[in-house]
């Protein structure tokens, strides 16, 4: 199966992912691409503002804090690595676009031959880029779906009373997050002392979980990928507010207390 990577970073998922893929038998690489950055002009600045407004200017500034919870922190708990200097030692292709939806975007994805393209740790793809590879493209979200759609890992299941996280591997369709579910497996969350550790640590081990569940689907293409299902109705989320903060924080410790466990 000839594969076309798109990232928006050679860190995070991409580059703990590649390595896997790199060494399925069933996955040949054709190229990973980059996308360096939106569309100029493509109102990123007004959606920042509107998403300030909705949340809070607290709850934008705890968000920007919890961001070294999905990254930095992620290292300690696993091999997260670097795409481009995987590729670089193991002869990939690998190629920077301006923005993801790009025209060289889709000519680089026109070229590259693949079977399927992969999307790791994107934000919206068009129809333009995801409708060129023969079967279209699969994206990895971090959360069970469609219960939490476009959600940031474990905070709200957290927030939701839930001690369970998980991943899903679903095919791109027009809207973000909701396209026909392929894999899916469920995790429970190991509590740590604090609510940043835990996420760290849970979010580590969603890497290495859906980094083998990503190797099974193209191991076994056609069983998972012909019966995959739709998600039905779903639920979107964004960052929280201060509010919404406050009650995971409480909410963690309340699961926490109640898992017994405090590591």
């Amino acid at each position: 199966m000839k594969v076309i990577i798109l990232t928006t970073s050679v860190h995070g998922t991409a580059g703990h992912h590649l390595p896997h893929l790199f060494n399925s038998r069933y996955v040949e690489i054709v190229k990973v691409v980059v996308s360096e950055g939106a569309k100029p002009g493509s109102g990123g600045l007004l959606k920042k503002i509107k998403k300030i407004a909705k949340i809070g200017f607290f709850g934008a500034v705890n968000g920007v804090k919890m961001r070294k919870w999905y990254k930095e922190d992620v290292n300690k708990y696993c091999d997260v690595g670097n795409a481009k200097e995987f590729c670089r030692q193991h002869n990939i292709p690998f190629e920077t676009v301006p923005y993801t939806n790009s025209a060289e975007t889709q000519n680089i994805f026109k070229q590259s031959g693949a079977d399927i393209g992969l999307s790791l740790g994107n934000g919206y793809i068009s129809p333009k880029v995801f409708g060129i590879p023969r079967y279209g493209m699969l994206n990895i979200h971090h959360e069970i779906l469609p219960r939490y759609q476009n959600a940031q890992s474990i905070i709200w299941e957290l927030y939701n009373g839930s001690s369970e996280t998980g991943y899903t591997i679903h095919k791109i369709d027009k809207h973000i997050d909701t396209g026909e579910i392929v894999l899916q497996e469920k995790l429970p969350i190991i509590f740590r002392d604090t609510l940043a550790d835990t996420v760290a640590y849970n979010y580590a081990r969603l890497f290495d979980a859906s980094a083998n569940g990503l190797v099974r689907v193209f191991d076994n293409f056609d069983q998972y990928f012909f019966n995959a299902r739709p998600q039905g109705n779903g639920e979107k989320y964004t960052t929280p507010s201060l509010r919404q903060f406050l009650k995971i924080s409480r909410q963690f410790k309340k699961l926490k207390k109640a898992a017994g466990n405090n590591k």
